[in-house]
């Protein structure tokens, strides 16, 4: 399984970047513009620099205006021809044994970054954002909490990819603190809303996928080529003030509970390097309409993790949950978003929903942890919590591993600060 090869660059143990993952993002050198990065161990490698000195001139490129771009949007439209050439170039030039980057000191002196040298960007200009509702674990607690157990699932949920367009301005980058929202909160006691402070703040553990292709009004997607328009795969947190989307949901759905910070990792994953870690999802019953249908592996093996870190305190895992659990996979999810004619542009983002697995240490989301409120976890420091306080951090990290090769995404971190 494990591709031999290795870096001369220094890749830590347990390294979610080795040689073989070449992921994307966009970082902010001291007193330097934006430009796109990738990243091979804890050393950072400034693309617009190995332009610079002409290391992907072979590639033929037309237009290298691309790499010293801010954003990742103009790099994915390339197209994934040239994108792969760009990731394989990557890995030859930081092959051991490979010399021809290694020995040019100028390049590297320039390009070459310690991790904590640079500050990392929102990696995108998301134009759309669309949330889905694909795990069948989640969707099924959510609904015996707030319908009951024989009713929980909603009539469409197994012939369809649920799914709302959601607020893309709100999308920030990992690191980024996020105020508790304030919106109106209907109480169990009271016949009329109040205006307050979220009191039942929630992450929910989801991954987002990034389109690279455009199509055109009219246009649908099939599944079969679902896959072509997908560059790549983040971390997402998709913050939820649960008091104030119960009274706001009925009829239309989420609003202001999702609209004020969702969280993203900085580090795109592309496709290419999940590819080892494809596995079969759970079986579909009822069988999907045609356009729905498809054949091979469509879902990933991916790790995923939640940890909370009190303001005073140390990291507490909350869950332990595994992208292969979702019912609607990313084909899926994109040939239905497309079926009715919706145009797709490149870095648009497209979130999974809430993660959750069979277990109950495998639930994604506060509101399942602790059952609505009723079973409150106790943490290392001796606190309770039912949701997320004041001053405490979200760490999420995710990591396909499998034979000796660990492919990850880096952390998406999130401290929710109070109210303003």
């Amino acid at each position: 399984m494990k591709n031999k090869k290795e870096s001369w660059v220094s890749v830590p143990g347990n390294s979610d970047f080795p040689l073989q993952n070449i992921p994307f993002g966009i970082i902010k050198p001291y007193q330097s513009d934006p430009r796109p990065a990738t990243r091979i161990g804890n050393t950072v490698i400034d693309l617009s620099v190995l332009a610079d000195f002409g290391y992907f001139d072979e590639l033929e490129i037309p237009d290298l205006s691309s790499f010293y771009a801010p954003v990742l949007n103009d790099f994915i439209a390339l197209g994934k021809k040239t994108t792969r050439l760009v990731r394989q170039r990557i890995m030859d030039l930081f092959s051991l044994g490979n010399s021809e980057l290694q020995s040019d000191e100028d390049a590297c002196t320039m390009a070459l970054f310690k991790a904590d040298e640079v500050q990392m960007l929102l990696p995108l200009s998301i134009g759309d954002y669309t949330d889905f509702y694909s795990s069948v674990e989640h969707a099924t607690n959510v609904g015996m909490m707030f319908r009951d157990t024989a009713n929980a699932l909603l009539p469409n949920w197994r012939h369809l990819p649920v799914g709302y367009h959601g607020r893309s301005s709100s999308i920030v980058v990992s690191g980024t603190e996020i105020h508790r929202p304030k919106g109106q909160i209907k109480p169990e006691d009271s016949s009329f809303p109040i205006f307050n402070p979220s009191r039942r703040l929630d992450f929910e553990l989801e991954m987002a996928f990034v389109t690279g292709k455009e199509t055109n009004l009219g246009e649908k997607i099939p599944i079969d080529t679902a896959e072509d328009h997908i560059f790549g795969l983040l971390i997402f947190n998709d913050l939820s003030a649960r008091d104030i989307q119960r009274w706001e949901y009925v009829p239309l759905g989420p609003f202001l509970s999702k609209s004020f910070g969702s969280v993203v990792s900085p580090w795109i994953v592309t496709l290419e390097a999940l590819e080892p870690f494809r596995v079969d999802g759970p079986e579909q019953y009822p069988k999907a309409l045609p356009y729905l249908q498809f054949t091979g592996k469509k879902n990933f093996d991916i790790q995923l993790d939640v940890y909370l870190k009190p303001e005073q305190g140390s990291e507490n895992l909350l869950c332990h949950s595994n992208f292969k659990y979702m019912y609607w996979n990313m084909s899926q999810q994109l040939a239905h978003q497309t079926v009715s004619g919706c145009n797709v542009r490149v870095g648009d983002l497209y979130a999974s929903g809430t993660i959750s697995g069979p277990d109950p240490d495998s639930f994604g989301s506060m509101l399942e942890l602790c059952w609505n409120g009723t079973r409150p976890m106790v943490l290392k420091d001796g606190t309770q919590r039912t949701f997320i306080q004041d001053g405490d951090t979200v760490i999420m990290r995710a990591f396909c591993e499998k034979q000796g090769l660990r492919i990850g995404f880096g952390e998406c971190v999130t401290k929710i600060i109070p109210a303003l």
